[in-house]
């Protein structure tokens, strides 16, 4: 029986010390931002901001936005010539793009949306910037340069 408390005591003294060096790879709790660098020739900036709690992303939004402020996924008028042109638009692909990013917590296994290829591989380097962030608990908002986006 001493033995038998023995090892409860040995188990629930060990327990933490393991999670200690598990949390160390996780992500730290807050919100996180990652930004184009520059307006791409469409006059938008894209980014993705995170909330973590517990090690894990909770929330995810994914817009862009023109000089005066104004959400990409708020423009009526893009997203009809959009969704004529590609059959997807701004609003659908960005909660697409969210939603995979979230379910998965990491850029593996996101899919990419047929009409968003252009974004996608945005939406990628952005997804990894913002994770970047978060592991190293920076919460300045991460510049990412894509060359010439489209």
């Amino acid at each position: 029986m001493l033995k038998k408390y023995c090892l409860i005591i040995i188990v629930f003294a060990v327990l933490p010390l393991l999670s200690c060096e598990r949390n160390s790879s996780e992500l730290k709790d807050g919100y996180y931002t990652s930004e184009l660098a520059e307006f791409d020739s469409y006059g938008w900036k894209d980014y993705v901001t995170i909330c973590v709690s517990g090690g894990r992303i909770i929330m995810v939004e994914y817009n862009a936005y023109n000089l005066s402020g104004f959400l990409k996924s708020w423009d009526m008028d893009y997203m009809r010539l959009m969704s004529a042109s590609v059959k997807t638009y701004p609003s659908e692909y960005a909660r697409h793009y969210a939603r995979l990013f979230l379910y998965y917590q990491k850029t593996e296994g996101i899919d990419v949306l047929s009409g968003a290829t252009d974004s996608y591989p945005i939406f990628i380097k952005l997804a990894k910037a913002v994770l970047e962030n978060a592991r190293e608990g920076d919460r300045n908002i991460a510049l990412v340069h894509i060359g010439a986006a489209p």
